[in-house]
């Protein structure tokens, strides 16, 4: 089976098996989400799936090794100031290659920018664990940061978790320094 076929045999039982009436509901009268999650693009990192959430459930922010940048920092603020979304969980994860590829030297081409912004947010760290947590603190902190002064977005709650792509279990990182 090509890979187009393959898209739109997926898409055909997504429309079978999927909640159809959450999906009219939200096509009506518009997303209203819990929750705004910063995420890695990991094929294995699926939020939606983590946390059993349906359509129109999260504002999900995906990139790879869960960076931010201005493109990143606008789709929050407009969940946050528009949609009313006021709880924001950057969420790192286990065997991330993003951070591999920044402790270990790769990342070139586009893929530096993102290398860049991790090596500035692990520092001189080198265990892929701690160093994950760290991305995802220095997330945290920038967000913070970034919507201190923003009305629409400085009232978020702003929080930061680890998945782990083995077990499927998420730690908050305020429960792991403990």
């Amino acid at each position: 089976m090509d890979i187009r076929t393959r898209l739109k045999e997926g898409n055909r039982r997504y429309r079978e098996t999927a909640d159809a009436a959450r999906r009219m509901d939200t096509a009506l009268n518009g997303q209203h989400p819990y929750a705004i999650v910063v995420c890695c693009s990991d094929s294995r990192v699926i939020p939606e799936e983590i946390f059993q959430a349906g359509v129109g459930d999260l504002f999900v922010v995906r990139v790879a090794g869960n960076v931010l940048d201005n493109h990143q920092l606008g789709s929050i603020e407009y969940a946050a100031g528009h949609l009313h979304c006021n709880h924001i969980l950057v969420l790192g994860h286990t065997g991330c290659g993003a951070v591999h590829a920044a402790l270990t030297g790769g990342g070139e081409g586009f893929v530096s920018f993102i290398t860049e912004d991790i090596l500035a947010a692990v520092g001189m760290e080198r265990d892929e664990q701690k160093a994950c947590r760290l991305n995802v603190r220095h997330g945290v902190e920038r967000l913070k940061q970034a919507f201190s002064t923003h009305p629409e977005a400085g009232t978020a709650v702003v929080e930061g978790a680890i998945y782990d792509i083995l077990s499927g279990e998420v730690r908050w990182l305020d429960e792991t320094d403990q």
